[in-house]
Protein backbone atom coordinates (compact mmCIF):
# COMPACT_ATOMS: atom_id res chain seq x y z
CA UNK A 1 0.00 0.00 0.00
CA UNK A 2 1.49 3.10 -1.21
CA UNK A 3 1.59 5.92 1.18
CA UNK A 4 -0.46 8.34 -1.67
CA UNK A 5 -2.97 5.74 -1.29
CA UNK A 6 -3.15 5.49 2.14
CA UNK A 7 -2.73 9.21 3.03
CA UNK A 8 -6.51 9.53 1.03
CA UNK A 9 -7.35 7.51 4.39
CA UNK A 10 -6.73 8.19 7.71
CA UNK A 11 -8.42 4.93 9.36
CA UNK A 12 -6.23 3.13 6.62
CA UNK A 13 -2.90 5.42 7.04
CA UNK A 14 -2.66 5.45 11.02
CA UNK A 15 -3.81 1.59 11.49
CA UNK A 16 -0.68 0.87 8.95
CA UNK A 17 1.69 2.65 11.30
CA UNK A 18 0.39 0.86 14.04
CA UNK A 19 -0.16 -2.25 12.16
CA UNK A 20 -3.81 -2.53 13.73
CA UNK A 21 -7.23 -2.71 11.70
CA UNK A 22 -9.96 -0.44 13.31
CA UNK A 23 -10.85 -3.11 15.65
CA UNK A 24 -7.62 -3.39 17.05
CA UNK A 25 -7.01 0.39 17.40
CA UNK A 26 -9.95 0.74 19.57
CA UNK A 27 -8.58 -2.38 21.46
CA UNK A 28 -5.86 -0.23 22.18
CA UNK A 29 -7.96 2.65 23.17
CA UNK A 30 -9.77 0.85 25.57
CA UNK A 31 -6.77 -0.19 27.13
CA UNK A 32 -4.99 2.87 27.33
CA UNK A 33 -7.98 4.30 28.78
CA UNK A 34 -9.07 1.62 31.19
CA UNK A 35 -10.74 3.52 34.33
CA UNK A 36 -10.86 6.57 32.81
CA UNK A 37 -15.05 8.30 32.57
CA UNK A 38 -14.03 9.66 28.89
CA UNK A 39 -11.20 10.77 26.75
CA UNK A 40 -9.38 9.61 23.02
CA UNK A 41 -6.53 8.46 21.79
CA UNK A 42 -5.66 11.22 19.14
CA UNK A 43 -3.15 10.92 15.95
CA UNK A 44 -1.80 13.33 13.94
CA UNK A 45 0.54 14.14 11.11
CA UNK A 46 1.02 17.42 9.69
CA UNK A 47 2.60 18.61 5.91
CA UNK A 48 3.57 22.31 6.00
CA UNK A 49 4.79 24.47 3.23
CA UNK A 50 5.57 27.94 3.96
CA UNK A 51 7.69 30.91 1.72
CA UNK A 52 7.52 35.26 1.61
CA UNK A 53 8.53 37.24 -0.32
CA UNK A 54 10.11 40.37 0.99
CA UNK A 55 11.43 43.61 -0.21
CA UNK A 56 11.88 42.10 -4.14
CA UNK A 57 13.25 38.56 -2.95
CA UNK A 58 12.08 34.54 -1.93
CA UNK A 59 12.75 34.14 2.15
CA UNK A 60 13.49 31.63 3.92
CA UNK A 61 10.74 28.90 2.22
CA UNK A 62 10.30 25.67 4.49
CA UNK A 63 9.01 22.44 4.54
CA UNK A 64 8.67 19.84 7.22
CA UNK A 65 6.38 16.81 8.36
CA UNK A 66 5.25 16.44 11.88
CA UNK A 67 3.63 13.22 13.18
CA UNK A 68 2.43 11.92 16.84
CA UNK A 69 -0.05 11.18 18.94
CA UNK A 70 -1.96 11.97 22.14
CA UNK A 71 -3.74 9.98 25.15
CA UNK A 72 -6.10 12.22 26.73
CA UNK A 73 -7.69 10.85 30.03
CA UNK A 74 -10.96 12.56 31.82
CA UNK A 75 -12.57 11.78 35.12
CA UNK A 76 -14.90 14.24 36.23
CA UNK A 77 -12.78 18.02 36.07
CA UNK A 78 -9.83 16.11 36.10
CA UNK A 79 -7.82 16.10 32.72
CA UNK A 80 -4.62 14.38 32.58
CA UNK A 81 -2.96 13.92 29.00
CA UNK A 82 0.93 12.41 27.53
CA UNK A 83 1.69 12.94 23.90
CA UNK A 84 4.60 11.99 21.71
CA UNK A 85 6.41 12.03 18.20
CA UNK A 86 6.61 8.22 17.67
CA UNK A 87 3.32 6.55 16.41
CA UNK A 88 4.18 2.57 17.72
CA UNK A 89 1.77 1.35 19.89
CA UNK A 90 4.76 0.16 22.60
CA UNK A 91 5.06 4.50 22.84
CA UNK A 92 0.61 4.78 23.34
CA UNK A 93 0.89 1.74 25.46
CA UNK A 94 3.57 3.77 28.15
CA UNK A 95 2.17 6.98 27.42
CA UNK A 96 -1.52 5.76 29.28
CA UNK A 97 0.61 3.55 31.73
CA UNK A 98 1.96 6.76 33.01
CA UNK A 99 -1.37 8.01 33.10
CA UNK A 100 -3.06 5.41 34.65
CA UNK A 101 -0.66 5.70 37.58
CA UNK A 102 -1.30 9.14 38.07
CA UNK A 103 -5.00 8.65 38.00
CA UNK A 104 -6.45 8.80 41.50
CA UNK A 105 -10.10 8.04 40.08
CA UNK A 106 -11.30 4.65 38.56
CA UNK A 107 -14.48 5.24 36.52
CA UNK A 108 -16.58 3.02 33.71
CA UNK A 109 -16.03 5.11 30.41
CA UNK A 110 -19.14 6.71 28.99
CA UNK A 111 -20.03 5.81 25.77
CA UNK A 112 -21.67 7.75 23.10
CA UNK A 113 -23.41 5.21 20.82
CA UNK A 114 -25.31 8.10 18.49
CA UNK A 115 -21.87 8.61 17.07
CA UNK A 116 -20.92 6.78 13.44
CA UNK A 117 -18.40 4.47 13.77
CA UNK A 118 -15.99 6.13 11.08
CA UNK A 119 -16.36 9.39 10.06
CA UNK A 120 -16.87 11.27 7.03
CA UNK A 121 -13.49 13.78 5.87
CA UNK A 122 -11.92 16.06 2.66
CA UNK A 123 -9.96 14.58 0.03
CA UNK A 124 -6.65 15.66 -0.19
CA UNK A 125 -5.66 18.70 -1.52
CA UNK A 126 -3.89 18.31 -5.09
CA UNK A 127 -0.23 18.34 -4.67
CA UNK A 128 1.16 21.78 -4.43
CA UNK A 129 2.81 23.36 -7.38
CA UNK A 130 6.76 23.41 -7.48
CA UNK A 131 8.77 26.51 -5.85
CA UNK A 132 9.18 28.24 -8.83
CA UNK A 133 5.15 28.06 -9.42
CA UNK A 134 4.41 29.53 -5.82
CA UNK A 135 7.02 32.29 -5.97
CA UNK A 136 5.83 33.10 -9.24
CA UNK A 137 2.60 34.16 -7.51
CA UNK A 138 4.56 36.40 -5.15
CA UNK A 139 6.47 37.77 -7.32
CA UNK A 140 3.09 38.54 -9.21
CA UNK A 141 1.78 40.10 -5.93
CA UNK A 142 4.94 42.37 -5.28
CA UNK A 143 4.27 43.86 -8.71
CA UNK A 144 1.02 44.73 -8.65
CA UNK A 145 1.28 46.48 -5.40
CA UNK A 146 4.38 48.61 -6.56
CA UNK A 147 2.22 50.00 -9.95
CA UNK A 148 1.47 52.52 -6.59
CA UNK A 149 4.19 55.53 -6.50
CA UNK A 150 3.32 55.63 -2.40
CA UNK A 151 4.60 52.00 -1.90
CA UNK A 152 8.29 51.81 -0.66
CA UNK A 153 8.09 48.04 0.59
CA UNK A 154 5.91 44.86 -0.10
CA UNK A 155 5.72 41.65 2.03
CA UNK A 156 3.73 38.41 0.80
CA UNK A 157 3.81 35.27 2.48
CA UNK A 158 2.20 31.71 1.39
CA UNK A 159 1.24 29.12 4.37
CA UNK A 160 0.04 25.68 2.75
CA UNK A 161 -0.80 22.84 5.04
CA UNK A 162 -2.61 19.92 5.23
CA UNK A 163 -3.45 18.15 8.76
CA UNK A 164 -4.64 14.23 8.84
CA UNK A 165 -6.50 13.18 12.30
CA UNK A 166 -8.28 10.12 13.61
CA UNK A 167 -9.80 10.17 17.02
CA UNK A 168 -10.19 6.70 18.51
CA UNK A 169 -12.20 5.82 21.30
CA UNK A 170 -12.91 3.26 23.65
CA UNK A 171 -16.83 3.34 22.75
CA UNK A 172 -16.05 2.24 19.57
CA UNK A 173 -15.92 5.56 17.43
CA UNK A 174 -13.23 5.83 15.27
CA UNK A 175 -13.07 8.90 13.10
CA UNK A 176 -10.68 10.24 10.93
CA UNK A 177 -10.47 14.24 9.00
CA UNK A 178 -8.29 15.50 6.49
CA UNK A 179 -7.94 19.30 6.63
CA UNK A 180 -6.56 21.07 4.27
CA UNK A 181 -5.32 25.18 5.06
CA UNK A 182 -3.97 27.43 2.38
CA UNK A 183 -3.27 31.55 4.19
CA UNK A 184 -2.10 34.35 2.08
CA UNK A 185 -0.89 37.67 3.88
CA UNK A 186 0.20 40.80 2.60
CA UNK A 187 1.14 43.68 4.24
CA UNK A 188 2.71 47.03 2.41
CA UNK A 189 4.68 50.17 3.38
CA UNK A 190 3.62 53.12 1.81
CA UNK A 191 4.88 57.06 1.84
CA UNK A 192 3.53 60.60 1.33
CA UNK A 193 5.62 63.12 1.91
CA UNK A 194 7.67 62.86 5.40
CA UNK A 195 5.33 60.24 6.55
CA UNK A 196 5.26 56.22 6.42
CA UNK A 197 2.81 53.97 7.20
CA UNK A 198 1.44 50.49 6.24
CA UNK A 199 -1.56 48.10 6.46
CA UNK A 200 -2.06 44.07 6.38
CA UNK A 201 -4.38 41.91 4.58
CA UNK A 202 -4.76 38.31 4.81
CA UNK A 203 -7.17 35.88 3.40
CA UNK A 204 -7.49 31.90 4.56
CA UNK A 205 -9.26 29.14 4.45
CA UNK A 206 -9.84 24.79 3.66
CA UNK A 207 -8.61 25.07 0.21
CA UNK A 208 -5.78 24.76 -1.71
CA UNK A 209 -3.38 27.10 -3.62
CA UNK A 210 -5.18 27.43 -6.83
CA UNK A 211 -7.71 29.47 -4.21
CA UNK A 212 -5.39 32.04 -3.46
CA UNK A 213 -3.47 31.51 -6.96
CA UNK A 214 -6.30 32.91 -8.76
CA UNK A 215 -5.87 36.30 -9.47
CA UNK A 216 -9.67 37.88 -8.00
CA UNK A 217 -8.96 36.08 -4.46
CA UNK A 218 -5.32 38.18 -4.08
CA UNK A 219 -6.10 41.45 -6.19
CA UNK A 220 -8.55 42.53 -3.90
CA UNK A 221 -6.85 41.63 -0.80
CA UNK A 222 -3.64 43.89 -1.97
CA UNK A 223 -5.95 46.86 -3.29
CA UNK A 224 -7.26 46.82 0.39
CA UNK A 225 -4.10 46.89 2.08
CA UNK A 226 -3.11 49.46 -0.27
CA UNK A 227 -6.49 51.55 0.61
CA UNK A 228 -5.56 51.31 3.98
CA UNK A 229 -2.33 52.35 4.38
CA UNK A 230 -2.68 55.20 1.94
CA UNK A 231 -5.71 56.01 4.04
CA UNK A 232 -3.76 56.18 7.62
CA UNK A 233 -1.04 58.66 5.85
CA UNK A 234 -4.02 61.39 5.38
CA UNK A 235 -5.84 59.93 8.73
CA UNK A 236 -6.36 62.59 11.30
CA UNK A 237 -6.90 61.96 15.29
CA UNK A 238 -9.82 60.29 16.04
CA UNK A 239 -12.57 62.39 18.21
CA UNK A 240 -13.48 60.77 21.77
CA UNK A 241 -17.06 60.41 23.68
CA UNK A 242 -20.18 58.67 23.45
CA UNK A 243 -21.90 58.69 19.20
CA UNK A 244 -23.33 56.19 17.17
CA UNK A 245 -21.05 53.57 15.83
CA UNK A 246 -21.27 51.26 13.04
CA UNK A 247 -19.36 48.16 12.68
CA UNK A 248 -18.37 46.90 9.19
CA UNK A 249 -18.79 43.72 8.12
CA UNK A 250 -16.57 40.41 8.26
CA UNK A 251 -13.65 40.95 10.33
CA UNK A 252 -15.19 43.55 12.88
CA UNK A 253 -16.66 40.41 13.93
CA UNK A 254 -13.23 40.30 15.86
CA UNK A 255 -15.58 42.07 18.59
CA UNK A 256 -18.19 39.28 18.71
CA UNK A 257 -15.93 36.67 18.88
CA UNK A 258 -13.78 38.32 21.88
CA UNK A 259 -15.82 39.95 24.10
CA UNK A 260 -19.02 37.56 23.31
CA UNK A 261 -17.83 34.51 21.76
CA UNK A 262 -15.09 32.96 24.75
CA UNK A 263 -18.00 33.93 27.50
CA UNK A 264 -19.90 31.29 25.64
CA UNK A 265 -17.70 28.65 25.70
CA UNK A 266 -18.37 25.51 28.11
CA UNK A 267 -15.71 25.49 29.89
CA UNK A 268 -16.07 29.11 30.91
CA UNK A 269 -19.63 28.45 32.00
CA UNK A 270 -18.93 25.77 34.15
CA UNK A 271 -15.89 27.21 35.96
CA UNK A 272 -18.00 30.17 36.29
CA UNK A 273 -16.12 32.73 34.78
CA UNK A 274 -18.05 34.18 32.60
CA UNK A 275 -20.74 37.31 32.79
CA UNK A 276 -23.23 34.81 30.58
CA UNK A 277 -22.60 31.64 33.32
CA UNK A 278 -26.23 31.87 34.77
CA UNK A 279 -27.81 34.42 31.65
CA UNK A 280 -29.61 31.19 29.27
CA UNK A 281 -33.18 32.21 28.58
CA UNK A 282 -32.49 35.96 29.30
CA UNK A 283 -32.16 38.95 26.47
CA UNK A 284 -28.85 39.97 26.18
CA UNK A 285 -28.83 41.31 22.35
CA UNK A 286 -32.11 43.35 20.81
CA UNK A 287 -34.25 41.36 18.92
CA UNK A 288 -32.52 42.15 15.75
CA UNK A 289 -29.36 39.97 16.90
CA UNK A 290 -28.64 36.29 16.11
CA UNK A 291 -25.61 34.61 16.67
CA UNK A 292 -24.17 31.14 15.84
CA UNK A 293 -21.25 29.30 15.99
CA UNK A 294 -21.07 26.40 12.73
CA UNK A 295 -18.11 24.04 11.92
CA UNK A 296 -20.21 23.24 8.85
CA UNK A 297 -19.74 25.90 6.60
CA UNK A 298 -17.35 24.81 3.05
CA UNK A 299 -13.84 26.17 3.11
CA UNK A 300 -14.13 28.31 6.30
CA UNK A 301 -11.08 28.52 8.26
CA UNK A 302 -12.61 26.90 11.21
CA UNK A 303 -14.63 24.41 9.80
CA UNK A 304 -14.17 20.67 10.44
CA UNK A 305 -15.95 17.26 10.07
CA UNK A 306 -15.52 16.08 13.54
CA UNK A 307 -13.87 18.04 16.25
CA UNK A 308 -10.95 16.71 18.08
CA UNK A 309 -12.74 14.12 20.58
CA UNK A 310 -14.55 12.63 17.41
CA UNK A 311 -17.91 14.49 17.94
CA UNK A 312 -19.70 15.71 14.46
CA UNK A 313 -19.50 19.24 13.75
CA UNK A 314 -22.81 21.28 13.12
CA UNK A 315 -24.21 24.58 13.36
CA UNK A 316 -24.98 25.85 17.31
CA UNK A 317 -27.15 28.80 18.10
CA UNK A 318 -26.17 30.74 21.00
CA UNK A 319 -27.99 34.03 20.60
CA UNK A 320 -31.53 33.63 19.30
CA UNK A 321 -33.24 37.38 18.67
CA UNK A 322 -31.31 38.63 21.26
CA UNK A 323 -32.48 35.76 23.89
CA UNK A 324 -29.54 33.81 24.95
CA UNK A 325 -30.32 30.30 23.85
CA UNK A 326 -27.07 28.11 24.49
CA UNK A 327 -23.18 27.30 24.59
CA UNK A 328 -20.91 25.71 22.89
CA UNK A 329 -19.56 22.36 24.16
CA UNK A 330 -16.77 19.62 24.49
CA UNK A 331 -17.67 16.34 26.04
CA UNK A 332 -16.26 17.56 28.93
CA UNK A 333 -18.69 20.40 29.91
CA UNK A 334 -21.46 18.86 28.30
CA UNK A 335 -21.21 16.15 30.65
CA UNK A 336 -20.68 18.15 34.23
CA UNK A 337 -23.94 20.59 32.35
CA UNK A 338 -25.95 18.18 31.76
CA UNK A 339 -25.86 19.39 27.93
CA UNK A 340 -25.65 17.93 24.78
CA UNK A 341 -21.96 18.29 23.45
CA UNK A 342 -21.51 20.87 20.23
CA UNK A 343 -18.60 19.60 18.92
CA UNK A 344 -15.66 22.29 19.75
CA UNK A 345 -13.37 20.14 21.36
CA UNK A 346 -10.36 21.58 19.34
CA UNK A 347 -6.76 21.39 20.22
CA UNK A 348 -3.80 22.75 18.21
CA UNK A 349 -1.80 20.01 17.95
CA UNK A 350 -1.07 16.35 18.88
CA UNK A 351 1.00 18.04 21.53
CA UNK A 352 -2.15 19.83 23.46
CA UNK A 353 -5.29 18.15 25.01
CA UNK A 354 -8.31 19.47 23.79
CA UNK A 355 -10.58 22.55 24.68
CA UNK A 356 -13.90 23.92 24.25
CA UNK A 357 -12.70 26.40 21.15
CA UNK A 358 -14.83 28.10 18.68
CA UNK A 359 -14.85 27.34 14.91
CA UNK A 360 -16.88 30.22 12.85
CA UNK A 361 -18.51 32.72 15.09
CA UNK A 362 -20.61 35.32 13.41
CA UNK A 363 -23.87 37.51 13.52
CA UNK A 364 -26.57 36.35 10.48
CA UNK A 365 -27.88 38.63 8.70
CA UNK A 366 -30.75 41.15 9.35
CA UNK A 367 -33.05 43.41 7.07
CA UNK A 368 -30.91 46.18 6.39
CA UNK A 369 -28.45 47.66 3.43
CA UNK A 370 -25.08 48.69 4.61
CA UNK A 371 -25.63 52.21 2.29
CA UNK A 372 -29.20 52.58 4.34
CA UNK A 373 -27.20 52.12 7.84
CA UNK A 374 -24.39 54.55 7.09
CA UNK A 375 -26.98 57.04 5.36
CA UNK A 376 -29.44 57.42 8.53
CA UNK A 377 -26.67 58.03 10.49
CA UNK A 378 -26.07 61.57 10.98
CA UNK A 379 -22.93 61.95 12.92
CA UNK A 380 -20.35 59.02 14.54
CA UNK A 381 -17.68 56.93 13.60
CA UNK A 382 -17.71 53.96 11.21
CA UNK A 383 -15.36 50.77 12.17
CA UNK A 384 -14.45 48.23 9.13
CA UNK A 385 -12.86 46.24 11.26
CA UNK A 386 -10.44 45.86 14.60
CA UNK A 387 -7.23 45.65 16.05
CA UNK A 388 -6.16 43.80 19.32
CA UNK A 389 -8.33 44.26 22.24
CA UNK A 390 -8.50 43.18 26.15
CA UNK A 391 -11.78 41.25 27.72
CA UNK A 392 -12.41 40.88 31.57
CA UNK A 393 -14.36 37.66 31.31
CA UNK A 394 -15.84 38.20 35.22
CA UNK A 395 -16.98 41.20 34.49
CA UNK A 396 -17.09 41.40 31.00
CA UNK A 397 -15.27 45.28 30.74
CA UNK A 398 -13.87 45.12 27.15
CA UNK A 399 -11.57 47.72 25.27
CA UNK A 400 -10.81 47.49 21.66
CA UNK A 401 -8.47 49.22 19.25
CA UNK A 402 -9.16 50.32 16.01
CA UNK A 403 -6.47 50.92 14.13
CA UNK A 404 -8.31 53.07 11.12
CA UNK A 405 -11.65 53.98 11.45
CA UNK A 406 -13.82 56.58 9.55
CA UNK A 407 -16.15 60.39 10.60
CA UNK A 408 -19.36 59.68 9.51
CA UNK A 409 -20.73 62.84 8.86
CA UNK A 410 -24.31 63.53 7.19
CA UNK A 411 -24.93 60.16 6.28
CA UNK A 412 -21.68 59.79 4.55
CA UNK A 413 -18.55 58.06 5.63
CA UNK A 414 -15.92 60.61 6.03
CA UNK A 415 -12.53 61.70 6.36
CA UNK A 416 -10.24 59.04 8.45
CA UNK A 417 -9.18 59.04 12.09
CA UNK A 418 -6.41 57.11 13.95
CA UNK A 419 -6.29 55.75 17.25
CA UNK A 420 -9.95 54.78 18.27
CA UNK A 421 -10.62 52.65 21.05
CA UNK A 422 -14.06 51.05 21.30
CA UNK A 423 -15.41 50.32 25.27
CA UNK A 424 -17.81 48.50 26.72
CA UNK A 425 -19.69 45.74 28.53
CA UNK A 426 -19.88 42.18 26.97
CA UNK A 427 -23.13 41.14 28.75
CA UNK A 428 -25.04 44.72 27.51
CA UNK A 429 -23.10 45.85 24.06
CA UNK A 430 -25.55 43.65 21.79
CA UNK A 431 -28.91 45.40 23.56
CA UNK A 432 -27.88 48.60 21.45
CA UNK A 433 -27.85 47.31 18.32
CA UNK A 434 -30.81 48.95 16.47
CA UNK A 435 -29.63 48.59 12.66
CA UNK A 436 -28.33 44.85 11.10
CA UNK A 437 -27.37 44.54 7.14
CA UNK A 438 -28.00 41.90 4.90
CA UNK A 439 -24.18 41.22 4.34
CA UNK A 440 -23.37 39.15 7.05
CA UNK A 441 -19.60 37.65 5.77
CA UNK A 442 -16.75 35.64 7.27
CA UNK A 443 -13.70 38.02 7.22
CA UNK A 444 -10.26 37.99 7.42
CA UNK A 445 -7.90 34.91 8.06
CA UNK A 446 -8.34 34.55 11.87
CA UNK A 447 -6.41 32.66 14.61
CA UNK A 448 -7.62 32.46 17.88
CA UNK A 449 -5.38 31.74 21.65
CA UNK A 450 -6.54 30.25 24.34
CA UNK A 451 -4.99 28.59 27.07
CA UNK A 452 -1.80 28.42 25.35
CA UNK A 453 -2.81 27.11 22.30
CA UNK A 454 -4.06 29.02 18.83
CA UNK A 455 -6.39 27.07 16.17
CA UNK A 456 -8.01 28.87 12.88
CA UNK A 457 -11.34 30.41 13.13
CA UNK A 458 -13.95 32.53 11.08
CA UNK A 459 -14.70 35.43 12.33
CA UNK A 460 -17.18 37.68 10.89
CA UNK A 461 -20.70 39.90 11.03
CA UNK A 462 -22.91 42.19 8.81
CA UNK A 463 -22.89 45.81 9.28
CA UNK A 464 -24.47 46.80 12.00
CA UNK A 465 -24.89 50.27 14.07
CA UNK A 466 -24.75 50.48 18.15
CA UNK A 467 -27.10 53.26 19.03
CA UNK A 468 -25.09 53.24 22.71
CA UNK A 469 -23.70 51.21 25.44
CA UNK A 470 -20.15 51.80 24.26
CA UNK A 471 -17.60 55.01 24.65
CA UNK A 472 -15.08 56.03 21.91
CA UNK A 473 -11.46 56.43 23.37
CA UNK A 474 -9.97 58.56 21.05
CA UNK A 475 -6.63 60.65 20.63
CA UNK A 476 -7.86 64.23 19.58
Amino acid sequence: MSEKVSMSNPVVYFGALLGLDVSGMVSLAEEVLSGAEDGELYLERTEHDAMSFDDGRVDEPSAGVEQGFGVRRVNGKTVLYASGNALAVEEIRRAGQELMALSAVSQAYIPNSLLPACGTYYLPSPPLPSLFCRSALLKHIDRYARKDPSVVNVTASLNCLTVYTLIVRADGCVVGDVRPMTRLDVSLLCTSGERIDGAHAALGGRYDFAHVAAPDAWMPLVDMALRQAKDKLRASPCPSGDMPVVLGAGWAGVLLHEAIGHGLEGDAVWRKTTVFADLVGTRVGSPLVSVVDDGTIQYARGSLHCDDEGTPTEQTVLIKEGILVGFMHDRQSARLLGLAETGNGRRESFAYPTQVRMRNTFMLSGDSTPEDIIASTQSGLYMPSFGGGQVDPTTGQFVFTCELAYKIVNGKIGDPVLGATLIGNCATVLLHVDMVGNDSRLGGAGTCGKGGQSVPVGIGQPTIRLSGGITVGGTE
